[in-house]
């Protein structure tokens, strides 16, 4: 479970300053010499579906092997977000592996993408839509906020301090992530597509992958853009690489490691969101620890650094 932090908190360990200890590169490999326990969760749908975390992670191994256009894909998006690939075939077998079963080819996530294509979306929580809500004036010091990341980074924040498991104005809200009670419209999951990338984490690096990819921007007000923006291979491996980018980039401002030579650990910031918050509290123990503190990988993370030379085999 992740740990809360308030945005007081988060303001104290980073603001906009750089980090006041020389830069250290995580070393490469697992912190852990057994994999971390697997969520309840992940093994109930797993079983569900007559299968195993072995047969499934065999299953999108099978088909990153076979299907050169999805490696070339691959290879160039994250040539134009300056990550090693490995990095995004980490996150794909993590998330197909634990998450969800990969479809056997490439097409096959054109076709269900194309399904959502004359789909209408709205995302809203108790009939108020979202845009509706983050117009509230608890949210007024996120006006100032001008890149999709950082505004909607100060809305997730907003929502954890002010509105998380509490009664405002009448309304109840769940103790749950912001992600999870706004932008998940079908109750049954919130992420999808090849990447399985969630709706809001789109919308919050929205700005980057328009500047460096040329897709449109995507707004909140039209779910169905996001949607199907997640949902296209294409489009959904940009967001797959700009979330490794940013989460490199949010462990080097924040917290001084370069976390880009561990995929396992990029893979777990993958996995489990919230880089930034996370890069921070990581900060926080080395400014008050003896010696340096690590990043630790979680169970997804632990596989892919586990698997790490047959994954570089498919590059």
């Amino acid at each position: 479970m992740r740990r809360l932090l308030t945005s007081l908190m988060i303001a104290v360990a980073l603001v906009n300053s750089a980090p006041a200890f020389a830069m250290q590169t995580v070393p490469a490999g697992n912190r852990h010499a057994e994999q971390p326990d697997i969520p309840g969760a992940s093994i109930r749908r797993t079983k569900g579906t007559k299968s195993s975390f072995d047969l499934k992670y065999e299953k999108v191994h099978e088909l990153l092997a076979t299907d050169r256009e999805l490696m070339s894909k691959i290879r160039k998006v994250s040539s134009a977000y300056g990550i090693n690939p490995i990095h995004v075939v980490g996150a794909i077998v993590g998330e197909h592996t634990y998450n969800v079963d990969a479809y056997d080819r490439l097409q096959a996530y054109y076709v269900k993408a194309a399904s959502y294509a004359g789909e209408s979306f709205r995302f809203a929580y108790d009939g108020e839509s979202v845009d509706e809500f983050v117009a509230r004036p608890q949210f007024a010091e996120c006006k100032s906020k001008s890149d999709s990341y950082t505004l909607w980074s100060c809305r997730e924040d907003v929502w954890e301090t002010d509105f998380r498991g509490k009664t405002v104005g009448g309304t109840s809200f769940p103790n749950n992530r912001f992600s999870a009670v706004f932008f998940q419209p079908f109750y049954a999951g919130q992420t999808f597509g090849l990447g399985q990338v969630n709706p809001l984490t789109a919308l919050m690096l929205s700005d980057l992958v328009t500047r460096v990819s040329g897709y449109p921007k995507l707004n909140e007000k039209n779910a169905g853009a996001v949607y199907r923006a997640i949902m296209d291979p294409d489009i959904s491996l940009a967001f797959v690489a700009a979330s490794i980018r940013r989460s490199i980039d949010d462990y080097k401002e924040i917290a001084g490691m370069d976390i880009s030579g561990n995929p396992g650990l990029t893979a777990t910031l993958y996995n489990v969101g919230n880089s930034r918050q996370r890069a921070a509290a990581l900060a926080a123990k080395n400014r008050g620890a003896g010696a340096t503190v690590w990043p630790e990988e979680n169970y997804y993370g632990w596989l892919i650094n586990d698997k790490l030379d047959e994954l570089k085999g498919l590059l």
